[in-house]
């Protein structure tokens, strides 16, 4: 008679076989199980072999049991702890205008203040 076995439940199997898609886990003499290569770590995992190997025993997650097949899909992943996020960029909460106040030493002035001088620099005269 076959085991039952239930979402959430925590297993030790043993690789029975890898395939590009996942990792086949015998979990009793009768019953098999699949981690999906999306299911072995967080990340990205190009290559199965580098996690796990044929006759290896590994504990795993049973995370969905089709009732219609006998399917059970497993992970490894949800054992592990989650890596830290990382912020992807920095927002501030400054406005344009406070940052620009911040970061300007010698001070900002507007295309019209500047207007006059450079008329005056260049020579020409309201009028010529």
């Amino acid at each position: 008679m076959a085991k039952i076995y239930r979402v959430g439940d925590i297993l030790t199997g043993k690789v029975t076989g890898i395939q590009p898609y996942g990792v086949f886990i015998a979990l009793d003499e009768q019953t098999q199980g699949l981690v999906h290569i999306s299911e072995i770590t967080y990340g990205y995992v190009k290559n199965i072999d580098d996690y796990v190997k044929v006759g290896d025993y590994i504990r795993v997650k049973v995370s969905h049991i089709d009732r219609d097949t006998g399917k059970i899909s497993l992970s490894i992943r949800a054992l592990k702890k989650a890596p830290a996020r990382r912020r992807k960029y920095y927002r501030s909460t400054k406005t344009l205008q406070e940052r620009v106040n911040e970061r300007d030493e010698i001070g900002f002035h507007s295309l019209a203040e500047k207007l006059d001088e450079w008329i005056e620099q260049s020579g020409f005269k309201n009028g010529d």
